[in-house]
């Protein structure tokens, strides 16, 4: 689906298959955020052939944190020419746990490692500025992407509608994931892009996303 002119949003829906939302941003370079799982990156590669589009005309492929519904897909994109990204803090943690990837997904991680390391800050891409968010708590080197021209963010796993990321997976700590949302409330965001879900449009029902996180979520954290 279209969100705005150059931004696109290539939803999961179904509650049978976990698989995540993936968003492309078109521009000079077009970035893709979270491609998936591999068995299931036909879904997004319909959405881009739609738009005119395939793999190698994606320029940068950023992952918000390395869960393999997020990140699996990314070898598509290490086989061609284009960037891959992660937090470094966030592939520390991915090596550590090699062994067990490898043995329960079935992941060879040299396969998703990426090209270049992500860090806090200002993030200039062709033209297109993003400031990019350390937010752990879901993962220990989650990221969260916003764009302050448009006033979108992209949250992975951290924010859903109604809804935090859980933390009760290796790495994952409660406390953590609390100073992130707090400290991504100060955003002003016209729309919330989140890892899983629904979208959320407009300054006050994302005011009120936040607020229901507060009230409802913060207590168990």
């Amino acid at each position: 689906m279209q969100i705005s002119d150059n931004l696109h949003a290539f939803l999961w829906n179904s509650s049978a298959i976990n698989n995540c939302n993936t968003y492309l941003i078109d521009g000079a370079t077009r970035v893709l955020i979270d491609p998936g799982h591999l068995n299931l990156f036909e879904h997004v590669q319909k959405g881009l052939t739609i738009l005119g589009m395939e793999i190698p005309d994606i320029g940068l492929v950023i992952n918000t944190h390395a869960h393999p519904d997020h990140i699996e897909a990314v070898q598509l994109f290490n086989k061609k020419e284009g960037l891959t990204a992660i937090s470094e803090e966030e592939w520390r943690f991915v090596k550590e746990m090699r062994d067990f990837i490898d043995s329960v997904f079935g992941i060879n991680i040299d396969a998703i490692a990426p090209k270049f390391f992500l860090q806090e800050g200002d993030l200039v891409v062709n033209g297109l500025e993003l400031k990019v968010f350390h937010t752990p708590g879901h993962s220990p080197g989650s990221l969260s992407v916003y764009s302050p021209k448009q006033k979108v963010l992209f949250t992975g796993d951290l924010i859903f509608k109604n809804g935090i990321g859980r933390t009760d997976l290796p790495g994952g700590n409660s406390t953590l994931l609390k100073k992130s949302v707090e400290r991504l409330r100060e955003l002003e965001i016209e729309i919330l892009l989140p890892g899983h879900g629904e979208i959320i449009s407009g300054a006050k029902e994302i005011r009120a996303n936040f607020d229901t996180i507060e009230r409802f979520w913060f207590p168990f954290l």
